[in-house]
């Protein structure tokens, strides 16, 4: 017998969404299989990767193994609710220009991290970002470009920094949003972040 399907009614990116899902899902599973955001990544579905990271009331929040049902009644952005309808998030940008995006895999839970750093602290030292993301695993970098990346989006929202944006990136990574690969594509062995 297939499991009972409930409705939920979520606050996503700024748009009211009603989804009928099995009981048991957790937010990740309602974002990707209900609602159709891909962008956040069902890595470990421990909380342990971080791939998985949204916010939530601008909380980083790991959606795989938060219930549905405790999002209810509250705020939820996925890395594609970063971006404004006149381009992406500073963030999304400067880790294009930095090529702070490997194989992308990683980059939506770092990029929600990330932004819920800069929303508190709109000049973090190299320290607040190293630990801003510390929950946040990389398989592919040393993280450097990863944290000059989230200096420069944060001086660029000072109004510091380049005032270019996706038309001067020339969107040429093409994985700001952190494609769509399969789980087993970060492949490798897990490494916390390295220094400066």
């Amino acid at each position: 017998m297939p499991p009972a399907t409930e409705i939920v009614c979520l606050n996503v990116n700024g748009d009211r969404r009603e989804v009928g899902v099995p009981g048991h899902y957790t937010l990740l599973e309602t974002l990707r299989y209900g609602l159709g955001l891909t962008g956040s990544k069902q890595g470990c579905d421990k909380g342990d990767c971080g791939a998985c990271t949204v916010l939530v009331d601008g909380e980083p929040t790991l959606s795989c193994i938060t219930p549905v049902h405790e999002a209810e009644g509250h705020e939820v952005v996925t890395v594609e609710g970063l971006a404004t309808p006149s381009g992406p998030h500073p963030l999304q940008d400067e880790f294009d220009l930095h090529g702070a995006a490997q194989c992308g895999f990683c980059t939506p839970g770092i990029l929600c991290s990330a932004a819920a750093l800069l929303g508190r602290s709109p000049e973090p030292t190299r320290e607040e970002v190293r630990d801003a993301l510390a929950g946040n695993l990389c398989r592919c970098t040393g993280y450097t470009k990863i944290y000059d990346a989230v200096e420069a989006a944060a001086a660029r929202i000072r109004g510091e920094g380049r005032s270019g944006g996706a038309s001067e990136a020339g969107a040429r990574s093409g994985k700001v949003d952190g494609g769509d690969l399969h789980p087993g594509a970060a492949g490798g062995v897990g490494v916390g972040p390295a220094g400066g």
